[in-house]
Parts: C-alpha cells; structure tokens; sequence
C-alpha cells in the first residue's frame, strides 16, 4: 500500500470502526506522554521503566491497528 492509500484507509476505520478509533486514541496518549519523558533531564528509574513499558504498548497497539486496515482492506 502506497502512502496515500494507508492514509485514506486510516481516515476511513477512524470514521466507521469503534475499535480502531479507542486504538488510535490510545495510540496518541503513549506518544504524548512518551514526549513528555523524552523531555525530563534526568529521569529517574521508574521513568526508565515506564518509557520502555510505554514504546512497547505503543507498538503493541499499533500493530493491531495495521491488523484491522489489512483486514479491512483485504474486505474490500
């Protein structure tokens, strides 16, 4: 899928898929809050920890969003 294809399905399951729409939310909130330790000085440990929890959540979360498009795309 080119860019402009994923793009246009991304907008499409954000529209009409519950689910997608909870995952890209959820999505969101890791970056942010990802940002905001990326921001700290010097972070603690358990700000280590949560970080690296974090990125996994957020791969996690979007290799089931890309479960949907390719199930979507593939049904239609």
């Amino acid at each position: 899928m080119d860019m402009i294809t994923i793009e246009s399905l991304k907008e499409e399951l954000l529209k009409e898929n519950q689910a997608f729409r909870e995952l890209a939310v959820q999505h969101q909130n890791y970056e942010k809050r990802l940002s905001e330790l990326a921001g700290l000085t010097y972070p603690n440990d358990e700000e280590l920890l949560e970080e690296s929890v974090l990125k996994k959540k957020k791969l996690a979360v979007k290799d089931e969003m890309y479960a949907i498009m390719q199930q979507y795309s593939s049904a239609h």
